[in-house]
């Protein structure tokens, strides 16, 4: 073996282990990054795009990881601060909100109508979340992932008590926006 070899093989082993647990990481999460990456892009083409940005930007911090927070937690942090750029990035569109994922997705063969409601009910919660103010919806988007009021308050750098006024002020805010207050007030 040469000198250059065992020099590239000691570059490689590294690079290597990296992009393996890149891609573990990226399996074992990939349900709760498309969510986000739905929350905050109107077109599947814009969430392809988050999500390769997700990938890049995890695939870049994974080295600094120091195990302050669960693996959890810090690709959602990396993950909603990609999506926040994202947002800074993107020109103000006018318009209705688009959402070719909807249709992209097959039914799973249950009952067409009831699917059909369940996937209008989904594209409307998508729509409403997407209303929201940054802030109320970066909380409610993981409330909707599992993570507890301390790690919201770990993912988004602001305190515990600050994520509960979040939650609680969006979750106000999607009832007005989904009609639900109209709907107890009628019953």
């Amino acid at each position: 073996m040469t000198i250059e070899t065992a020099q590239q093989s000691a570059v490689d082993a590294p690079t290597e282990a990296l992009a393996e647990r890149l891609e573990r990481l990226l399996a074992e999460h990939a349900r709760p990054l498309e969510r986000i990456a739905a929350s905050y892009a109107r077109t599947l083409v814009e969430r392809e795009d988050l999500l390769q940005d997700f990938a890049m930007a995890i695939w870049t911090a994974l080295p600094t990881f120091r195990g302050d927070a669960s693996e959890r937690t810090f690709l959602l942090r990396i993950a909603h601060n990609r999506a926040v750029t994202f947002l800074a990035r993107r020109a103000p569109r006018h318009g209705s909100v688009e959402d070719d994922a909807a249709s992209a997705e097959a039914s799973s063969g249950a009952n067409p109508a009831v699917a059909y409601e369940r996937k209008e009910r989904g594209n409307q919660l998508l729509a409403a979340a997407r209303a929201l103010p940054l802030g109320h919806r970066q909380v409610l988007t993981l409330l909707l992932e599992g993570l507890s009021h301390r790690e919201i308050a770990g993912v988004l750098g602001v305190t515990e008590n600050n994520v509960a006024v979040r939650a609680n002020r969006a979750r106000a805010a999607l009832r007005v926006l989904l009609g639900d207050d109209q709907r107890k007030e009628k019953a």
